[in-house]
């Protein structure tokens, strides 16, 4: 069994690349009954073999590709006789599941196949690759990441329903809010305002398109936006706390690690 592996570590908001690979499968190696949290797609390079979701079983074969979503049993084996071989990326993030309906994916379609060309392949190899950069390899990583999820969004047959685009278009001008406005005292009220839509409406349209409420996503970029000031040997945490929109240090203390899992001073001193 030849495995290569890329393990990633993810600092990104909207998206996180965790984790890509290749491997040529021995006759019935398999994996699961089990879950993952997060996003995994496996592209299928040669052989064949089955993945079951649902209670539903797939024989997929070359140029087949499945997700794994989060949370969901899954059970994949390789053929005995012509056992697959297999690259995948597995990845994260607010905007993940969006890009990924996009292509017409999701936990009741998990299936694609794409014979059009190498590029997924190529890019997956791209992505094995990047192990060997020093100093670019995240930003690399996240760019092929994109490119990689742009191919499956721009082959594929789904298109959405105009509602869903409707909703869509709402929740891209939230997050445009955001982006924008951040730095000061914004609440989701004024959000949800700025949008022209309930403040309710607004929550089930995050939850739906972002997975995460306006609330968590809106801390999770100040925090994401923080981490990036903790550089600046200039700026002390109240002035990092003030530009990413808190006035109280310690209220901004606890967000932060809350979502970094480390307090401002402990990540500022792993950065050092």
């Amino acid at each position: 069994m030849l495995e290569k592996i890329y393990i990633n570590e993810p600092k990104h908001t909207d998206m996180n690349m965790y984790r890509c690979g290749m491997e040529d499968c021995s006759g019935g190696h398999s994996w699961g009954p089990a879950v993952r949290d997060h996003y995994i797609v496996h592209y299928i390079l040669g052989g064949k073999g089955a993945f079951t979701v649902g209670g539903k079983t797939h024989i997929l074969k070359k140029f087949d590709g499945f997700l794994i979503c989060p949370d969901t049993v899954v059970y994949y084996q390789a053929d005995e006789d012509e056992p697959w071989s297999y690259a995948w990326v597995g990845f994260h993030g607010f905007q993940a599941g969006a890009y990924l309906k996009q292509a017409g994916l999701g936990s009741h379609n998990p299936i694609f196949r794409y014979d059009r060309d190498d590029f997924l392949r190529d890019c997956l190899i791209r992505m094995i690759d990047t192990k060997q950069l020093s100093k670019g390899k995240e930003i690399r990583l996240l760019g092929l990441l994109y490119e990689f999820l742009s191919q499956l969004v721009e082959t594929s047959e789904y298109s959405q329903p105009e509602k869903s685009s409707a909703k869509e278009e709402h929740v891209k001008k939230a997050l445009e809010y955001i982006t924008m406005n951040y730095s000061r005292k914004i609440s989701i009220a004024e959000i949800a305002a700025n949008v022209g839509l309930d403040r309710s409406y607004l929550y089930s349209l995050f939850n739906e398109y972002v997975n995460a409420s306006p609330q968590e996503y809106l801390i999770s970029f100040r925090m994401e936006k923080a981490g990036d000031l903790m550089h600046v040997p200039t700026l002390t945490i109240g002035d990092i706390a003030r530009s990413v929109g808190y006035e109280d240090p310690l209220m901004f203390s606890k967000a932060f690690k809350k979502v970094k899992g480390l307090s401002p001073r402990e990540y500022r001193k792993m950065q050092e």
